[in-house]
């Protein structure tokens, strides 16, 4: 399937994975770029080694090209410095000004991809130099840029920045979601809450589970988990944590209920989990990991079952073929 975006960056299907942080591994990425897609890698609070050992993982799972993403709420400047000296090519930013790192990135040789949440946004992100924009909508999992749905924004932006490739990211989990975007003018799709379901997704079992039995109806919009990422709107599967909240009549940060208590959850190395922290559970925690942020996007009804990785990228692209022949 060959688009402005699988031209511009050299894959094969217009499908890039969304930077989950705590899901996205290497492993993960790889397994969507050798199905031809774009697998990124969530660096955004990764150390440099740390990000030299992903690259260096990545060079030996994968040939193919893949992208690092940097959320620019934090400075990034030494990690897009480190990520591209180990040879990253397609750098995708988030959540702040992307233009001081777009020439930076583009000064190494490496293609931009710029999440937006408007078209006057996207018209910004090309001014400074973007390569791709991602037009994110209002359905989306995890943190949320912009107040507008998918359908309504993605042919804004197309029209608004066209020619540069839009990639369309909210609300997308199979083959129609990627034959609708594509007949509103993007060049591609980005997917987030159907790849947590992958073999590969490094998450929890039982936060797996919940979301393949949500509805598109289970989630929750808003700033409640905050921990490490305030003022941040994202979207979750709803929870304990969310119910006795709202039950509270939805008090403020430091009156919310079980704010200071430690939960029975615990990292791998050892340290506890608060209730309202930013952050996936990960298959490395060792207790109940329901009240956490199980982030999910309004797709999570079309998450039925467990697969590859790769197997979802090959589904995908062949049901929206199938679709877009049907319609033609």
């Amino acid at each position: 399937m060959r688009t402005l975006l699988t031209e511009l960056l050299g894959i094969e299907a217009p499908i890039v994975l969304a930077p989950m942080g705590g899901a996205g591994t290497p492993e993960l990425a790889a397994a969507v770029s050798n199905a031809g897609g774009l697998g990124t890698l969530p660096l955004s609070w990764s150390a440099p080694d740390e990000i030299r050992s992903h690259v260096a993982e990545m060079a030996a799972l994968t040939d193919r090209p893949y992208a690092v993403n940097l959320g620019l709420e934090w400075d990034q400047r030494e990690r897009l410095r480190v990520a591209l000296e180990a040879g990253v090519r397609v750098i995708s930013l988030f959540w702040g000004d992307p233009a001081q790192l777009i020439l930076t990135a583009h000064s190494a040789g490496a293609k931009t991809m710029v999440t937006v949440g408007s078209a006057e946004e996207a018209e910004r992100a090309v001014a400074a130099g973007a390569d791709v924009v991602v037009a994110q909508g209002w359905e989306a999992g995890g943190h949320v840029w912009g107040t507008v749905s998918t359908i309504a924004l993605v042919p804004r932006v197309v029209d608004a920045v066209g020619p540069t490739p839009v990639v369309a990211a909210g609300g997308i989990a199979d083959g129609r979601g990627l034959a609708a975007v594509l007949a509103l003018g993007a060049s591609g799709a980005w997917i987030g809450t159907r790849f947590l379901a992958a073999k590969e997704a490094q998450v929890h079992a039982d936060y797996q589970a919940r979301l393949l039995e949500a509805a598109e109806t289970d989630t929750f919009y808003g700033t409640l988990f905050d921990g490490g990422w305030e003022d941040a709107p994202h979207r979750t599967l709803r929870n304990s944590t969310v119910e006795a909240w709202e039950a509270a009549g939805r008090p403020p940060p430091g009156s919310r209920p079980g704010e200071t208590d430690d939960l029975a959850v615990v990292r791998p190395d050892g340290s506890s989990v608060k209730r309202y922290v930013s952050g996936t559970p990960s298959a490395g925690m060792r207790g109940d990991t329901e009240p956490l942020s199980n982030w999910a996007g309004q797709s999570v009804g079309l998450v039925t079952h467990v697969q590859g990785a790769g197997a979802i990228v090959d589904e995908i692209v062949s049901d929206a073929e199938r679709i877009l022949t049907e319609l033609a």
